[in-house]
């Protein structure tokens, strides 16, 4: 996390940079880390994903190429930020499978990451993006997610309640898009419950 690093220009503007190979943190390397993580949390909170990074340093009190040696891009530092709520989805997919009814169980833990994707505006959306792309680094949050959610899937599938053909990948697609409607309808705080009830419906294995 600590060492030279080299600076490019990322797709969507930000500054990219290439870490050098990760070492122990030394203590105020890690201090800094924790500001910029609360600072980050804060600054998404209040503005949304596209907060500015640039003020994320200056409430942290670092400069911005501080930020960039621990974060190389804007979804390194939200894969960070994001990581307690996947820990949290973890482990209740953990608790989930032993539930005695796998679909409610499911449909459970889908709540569940709607309500987390909601936490910070345009989340949802980010996670949507790299369903499919291995390379970014908020893709550490979207694997394990995936893997977690396949066990519960494959519980209600093998249980008769849900159709076989599902795939997780598509389902969690689904459950962001749900959460991006939530985003974007504040003034509805029951959408995304409904919106998800009807999806989930024509999920469910026929008979």
């Amino acid at each position: 996390m600590v060492g030279t690093t080299s600076a490019g220009t990322a797709a969507n503007g930000d500054t990219e940079v290439t870490p050098a190979p990760a070492r122990v943190m030394r203590a105020d390397a890690r201090r800094n880390y924790e500001r910029l993580l609360t600072e980050a949390r804060a600054a998404f909170a209040a503005h949304g994903t596209d907060a500015s990074l640039e003020d994320v340093a200056r409430r942290a009190g670092v400069g911005i190429g501080t930020l960039y040696r621990h974060f190389p891009n804007r979804h390194a530092l939200l894969s960070a930020v994001f990581e307690e709520a996947v820990s949290d989805l973890l482990a209740r997919s953990h608790q989930l499978l032993a539930a005695p009814e796998p679909c409610t169980a499911l449909v459970t833990w889908l709540r569940e990451i709607v309500t987390h994707a909601g936490e910070y505006r345009g989340l949802a959306h980010a996670l949507m993006s790299v369903t499919s792309d291995d390379t970014s680094a908020l893709s550490r949050c979207s694997g394990p997610i995936r893997e977690a959610g396949g066990a519960l899937l494959a519980r209600a599938q093998e249980a008769g309640t849900v159709r076989p053909d599902v795939a997780i990948a598509d389902l969690l697609q689904l459950t962001n898009a749900i959460a991006l409607a939530a985003e974007e309808s504040p003034g509805e705080p029951a959408l995304a419950d409904r919106l998800l009830t009807l999806t989930l419906r024509g999920l469910k294995a026929p008979g």
